[in-house]
């Protein structure tokens, strides 16, 4: 346990900042499955959505910008594979 006050607050800093990054990856996954869940169809929302989340991530410093093109050209290679 710290003991000097400033690392007290980051404690409590860093657990705020892991809550919020866990709801945006949990989000990010749920936005991308919905968008592989729409193969097929006429949905490009759901993609478009997905790929959003993902920039944003980037942006927010969630994700890496390589981990998220690999995950964009996952997601892609998926959607053209199957339509």
């Amino acid at each position: 346990m710290a003991n000097i006050k400033s690392q007290k607050k980051r404690i409590l800093t860093n657990a705020k900042a892991a809550d919020r990054n866990r709801a945006v990856r949990s989000e990010l996954k749920t936005r991308v499955k919905s968008a592989t869940a729409s193969i097929g169809t006429d949905d490009d929302s759901s993609l478009r959505i997905a790929m959003s989340k993902i920039d944003r991530a980037v942006a927010k410093g969630i994700l890496h910008k390589n981990t998220a093109a690999r995950k964009k050209s996952r997601l892609m290679q998926k959607i053209n594979a199957g339509s």
